[in-house]
């Protein structure tokens, strides 16, 4: 939620290409200890994807592997402790249909609106979903 509020405040971090080099393996390594504590894909990953200054369509691309690759090493870790259970796949990959619908929708969508606006969309998402998870775990 916090992510999403400094976005939508359009608070921009940059990140200079000298940093780069050595920042990403360090936010890479962070996002993997977030990830695998929380199960928290987006932080650090997302706000230093933005502040590298991509441009809308590599943003998404870059999101869309680090989501992919953290999934992935997320169940092998489940699967190292005996936490993932091959029962559950089925039900998993079944639930991947809307979610491959809803990114056709989302890039259709994404194509129609100009960056800022799918900015605020984006952190407005964000925010939504964040909310969501606070008021699950309060109430």
């Amino acid at each position: 939620m916090v992510y999403a509020a400094v976005g939508l405040a359009r608070v921009r971090v940059a990140v200079s290409r000298r940093l780069e080099r050595w920042l990403s393996p360090l936010v890479g390594a962070v996002t993997g200890v977030i990830t695998g504590a929380t199960g928290v894909l987006v932080i650090p990953a997302g706000p230093y994807f933005e502040a590298l200054g991509l441009e809308k369509d590599e943003l998404i691309q870059a999101l869309g592997l680090s989501f992919s690759v953290s999934t992935l090493a997320l169940a092998a870790g489940l699967a190292s402790r005996g936490a993932f259970h091959l029962s559950a796949a089925g039900a998993s990959l079944l639930c991947t249909v809307p979610a491959l619908a809803g990114v056709v929708v989302g890039q259709w969508i994404r194509d129609k609106l100009n960056a800022e606006t799918f900015r605020r969309l984006f952190f407005l998402g964000l925010l939504l979903l964040g909310a969501d998870l606070v008021a699950r775990s309060v109430f």
